[in-house]
């Protein structure tokens, strides 16, 4: 499951234990700000299409791990509302040295943000709201 909507528990998900052939583990944690675009934002909802999104993370950590070389890959997305300073995204990379974990890290975090089917709505200090369009090209509906 790469999906959640309850809050990511850092300290569980860092926790895990490479395979022992591994020698670096990095990690990217991505986390609400209070700005986009100059405007000052107040807090986010996410929104997926949890079926296809699933399997899309899963197609993309697969082709990752492939092209990396890396021994374990680990992705996790909050869904619903989340408030300034709270975890949208963790990932994690392992592999025997550290190259290959931060290349799968960037990699995974770019594509993610690409192909998946997951809608941000920005809601800003001034009471505005915003859906983001997603890399698709479409809009949330609602």
């Amino acid at each position: 499951m790469f999906i959640t909507d309850q809050p990511i528990d850092l300290v569980s998900f860092l926790g895990k234990n490479p395979p022992a052939a591994c020698g670096a583990s990095v990690f990217f944690v991505g986390r609400v700000r209070n700005h986009d675009e100059g405007k000052k934002v107040s807090r986010l909802f996410y929104e997926c299409y949890q079926g296809l999104a699933e399997k899309e993370i899963g197609n993309i950590l697969t082709v990752v791990k492939q092209k990396t070389q890396v021994e374990d890959i680990h992705v996790v997305h909050r869904m619903g509302w989340l408030e300034i300073g709270d975890i949208a995204i963790v990932i994690s990379a392992s592999s025997a040295h550290r190259e290959q974990a931060f290349i799968a890290c960037r990699h995974a975090i770019e594509r993610i943000k690409q192909d998946v089917p997951i809608w941000k709505k920005e809601i800003y200090e001034d009471s505005s709201e915003n859906w983001v369009v997603c890399a698709h090209g479409h809009h949330a509906i609602g």
